[in-house]
């Protein structure tokens, strides 16, 4: 039986990652179904960015965490939800960040600055990080994952893939998709540590 130190997967990033990649068993393969999609993918980010944000427009619970600066941003700020329409400068800087993220997934090595990288994203959007103001509710970062994954599975079985690659590369996304799920979680939940087995 592997021995697992429950305290540190709370307190160690890199511990934490390597113990849930070992456990889904995301190894080598899944990273290079991953990237050896990339070049169909990467010419589709525009069209995925432009269905998430068509898909956050939509409600004012996801729409309203616009409303404040968002961390970089150096342009106008909207005041009113109204004034944050799909095309302003805002919407834009965000949706070029969720376009670097997409192309980050499918291109970037996944070592410890990914990693740390994937953790960023949901440590972001809290205030944990960037902007002090920005406090994404869960249940609008868990429903926004789950739109992101649909989206990617859709995507993927649009592109006509021999089966035994289709299969491969729907399960690497998948797994991988659970990891930065449980990236995102991490920022939500208190500490707490679990007591040591004796």
């Amino acid at each position: 039986m592997i021995q697992i130190n429950e305290q540190r997967l709370e307190s160690d990033l890199g511990y934490r990652f390597e113990y849930l990649v070992e456990f889904m068993g995301f190894g080598e393969e899944d990273v290079a179904a991953i990237h050896g999609a990339a070049p169909v993918i990467a010419p589709l980010v525009p069209t995925l960015v432009d269905a998430v944000y068509d898909k956050l427009h939509r409600y004012d619970a996801t729409w309203r965490h616009f409303l404040p600066r968002q961390f970089g941003y150096e342009g106008v700020v909207p005041t009113s939800l109204e004034e944050v329409t799909p095309d302003h400068e805002m919407i834009r800087f965000r949706k070029a960040h969720l376009a670097r993220y997409l192309a980050a997934l499918v291109t970037k090595p996944y070592d410890a600055k990914m990693v740390t990288y994937l953790d960023g994203v949901g440590k972001m959007h809290t205030p944990k990080a960037g902007s002090k103001e920005l406090n994404v509710p869960l249940v609008q970062m868990n429903a926004l994952l789950g739109f992101v994954a649909d989206a990617l599975t859709n995507t993927i079985l649009g592109l006509g893939l021999e089966r035994a690659l289709e299969v491969q590369t729907l399960r690497a996304f998948n797994k991988l998709l659970w990891l930065q799920n449980d990236l995102i979680n991490r920022h939500y939940q208190q500490a707490i540590v679990p007591a040591a087995v004796s």
